[in-house]
């Protein structure tokens, strides 16, 4: 299995390490430390020795971070862990704050008194994270302050940092040649004046390189630095284990593999200007750079656009191991509706759905832990079972299985909701409300230039006229075997980039009712040029193709809810689902298929 149900939430230890880590704060004279849960690499995922915030608090969510002061100690998490971060952290020592709501450099001016210092460590926030808060705090007689990490020096048995090996990605998958790529961006470092960048984002570094590390679980990511010339030649820093001849090969002559303790010396001998993402790069790169007089200027890292703008194969090969995970669906759907109402647990599904992807013989890893969560499990966003809280499936309940697979043509993520027994008309007017609202983005046409905040509202709108919303973004960006949440492309309130054509986003609004269930339905779509209709104005508009064809479950739908177009989109959708899907699958699941694709 490559997930595991082992419960990694302690907040029985978080007491005493906060004690141990004030003692710590105290002897250096730190009024407070702030503790991410982030890398040098700002991922989303981290690896186990870069848990720090799990280790400290017993949140196991994502994002969020922690302010601990003297007196107190706040983990600040977003709309998806609210209810989440209740069961995980001791509320009698650590306070939830709701982020971005409150904010961190408002919060430490409210709780500490002039003269307070509060440490980071510089590798792991960034210069904008960094420049925000102090920003908050002028005029308040608070100071932060770099650091070595506090955390660090109280974690007893703290995992080693991850060494895995770093594979080749096929060109041929790939649609372009790392040369291409590193030369298209070294032309654009010429046009600004700027001699180099630097590279700390590892799916940025992969892509660039059409390489694949193994260093985060269920993301094939390597981690690792780097600076690319104006030249376009490139210095690779990364411990020399990881790299096989056949990858040295690979990079070629205009790459040199660095160590990476080489990387700090090498910031400090760079001609400037040097490009920094000020977003994504450590703190530790413009102190460095500062310490060292080179001149450098913030600017979005370069990778980011061309990366999220797939090539014509890439989106070739995606497309391919959508059906094949498809198929993988299908075959689980048709055996969980084959089970007897109340045999099953959250846990059940989950390893049963890994098991259909690993019978596709293609699995490399699963995309990120399969979230099966029933009744009132359904309204944690994220939730992961464990064997702790694991649930049976009862009559009339629901059950929200988001979950994703890794193959070396692509990555998945699809959420379906489905009924156990009999649902109520309550579970199926809400997610006929939610499916509404999915629908309205899959068959959107829309004007060249809008942002996903643009038609974020559009996903809301069903559920806006009830007086009732969701606290996620609509979508989120996903690579080719790379990272299943992938930036800069977004659906959401915040998201000001322009939508292009050959980014792949997800669209999966949902509705969650805390304590009683959860409801989510996604698929993935990529932008494409549409055909304007007859009689359009002269003007370039993009839609959607979908990726994700699996069916809908027809048993939580209120037909009578729906209008001629959003029965049409079902129906031609359940079409498509047939015809791409059913060759694929057993007999039976053919059979199932039929059925759960019937015209409404």
């Amino acid at each position: 299995m490559f997930q595991s149900f082992t419960e990694s939430a302690r907040p029985e230890q978080g007491p005493a390490r906060l004690t141990a880590l004030r003692a710590v704060m105290a002897k250096q004279g730190f009024s407070g430390f702030l503790i991410p849960r982030a890398d040098a690499h700002q991922g989303e995922y981290v690896a186990p020795h870069d848990e720090r915030l799990q280790w400290l608090t017993g949140f196991t969510g994502s994002a969020g971070f922690c302010a601990a002061l003297l007196d107190r100690a706040g983990v600040f998490i977003d709309g998806r862990y609210r209810t989440q971060v209740k069961g995980q952290v001791a509320l009698s020592h650590f306070t939830p704050v709701p982020w971005p709501e409150i904010k961190l450099g408002p919060w430490l001016a409210d709780a500490l008194s002039q003269g307070g210092r509060v440490a980071y460590d510089p590798w792991l926030h960034t210069p904008d994270q960094i420049t925000e808060a102090e920003k908050a705090l002028e005029n308040s007689g608070i100071t932060l302050e770099p650091s070595e990490n506090l955390v660090d020096a109280i974690w007893p048995d703290q995992p080693a940092p991850p060494m895995g090996a770093v594979s080749v990605y096929p060109e041929d998958l790939a649609g372009e040649t790392h040369a291409s790529k590193r030369a298209r961006l070294a032309k654009t470092l010429r046009s600004l004046g700027q001699k180099s960048m630097v590279i700390t984002l590892p799916d940025c570094l992969a892509w660039l390189l059409n390489i694949r590390g193994s260093d985060i679980a269920k993301n094939p990511l390597p981690h690792g630095f780097a600076i690319l010339y104006d030249t376009g030649h490139l210095s690779l820093f990364m411990p020399a284990e990881k790299l096989s001849a056949a990858l040295r090969t690979h990079l070629g002559p205009e790459i040199t593999p660095r160590p990476p303790e080489a990387f700090v010396p090498a910031l400090h001998s760079l001609l400037g200007p040097v490009r920094v993402d000020t977003n994504s790069a450590p703190m530790k790169v413009v102190l460095e750079l500062q310490e060292a007089s080179v001149p450098w200027v913030a600017g979005q890292d370069l990778c980011l656009l061309p990366k999220a703008t797939k090539t014509t194969a890439e989106i070739a090969a995606t497309r391919e191991a959508h059906l094949r995970d498809g198929a993988a669906m299908c075959e689980f759907l048709t055996w969980f509706d084959a089970q007897p109402i109340g045999s099953l647990s959250e846990i059940d599904v989950v390893t049963t759905l890994e098991g259909y992807r690993r019978a596709t013989n293609a699995l490399l890893d699963i995309s990120f832990d399969t979230i099966a969560g029933t009744g009132e499990h359904g309204a944690i966003m994220h939730y992961r079972v464990t064997e702790t809280s694991n649930k049976r499936l009862e009559d009339g309940h629901l059950i929200v299985v988001d979950s994703g697979g890794q193959y070396i043509d692509g990555t998945t993520d699809i959420t379906r909701t489905l009924p156990v027994g009999t649902p109520s008309h309550e579970a199926r007017t809400q997610f006929t409300r939610v499916l509404q609202g999915m629908i309205a983005i899959s068959r959107l046409r829309f004007p060249k230039g809008l942002a996903g905040r643009d038609i974020d509202a559009i996903a809301r709108f069903p559920l806006w006229t009830a007086g009732q919303d969701f606290d996620h973004g609509t979508g989120h960006g996903v690579g080719v075997y790379l990272c299943v949440h992938e930036g800069p492309q977004r659906i959401s309130r915040v998201s000001e980039l322009p939508l292009q054509p050959g980014m792949i986003l997800s669209n999966e609004p949902g509705y969650y009712r805390e304590g009683a269930f959860g409801i989510r339905i996604e698929n993935l779509i990529v932008v494409e040029d549409s055909n304007p209709p007859i009689g359009a104005d002269d003007r370039r508009m993009y839609g959607f193709e979908t990726l994700t064809y699996v069916p809908i479950d027809l048993r939580l739908i209120r037909p009578e809810m729906l209008g001629p177009l959003e029965k049409e989109w079902i129906n031609h959708y359940h079409g498509v689902c047939r015809d791409r899907i059913g060759p694929r699958l057993s007999d039976e699941a053919r059979v199932w298929l039929e059925q759960a694709t019937r015209p409404i």
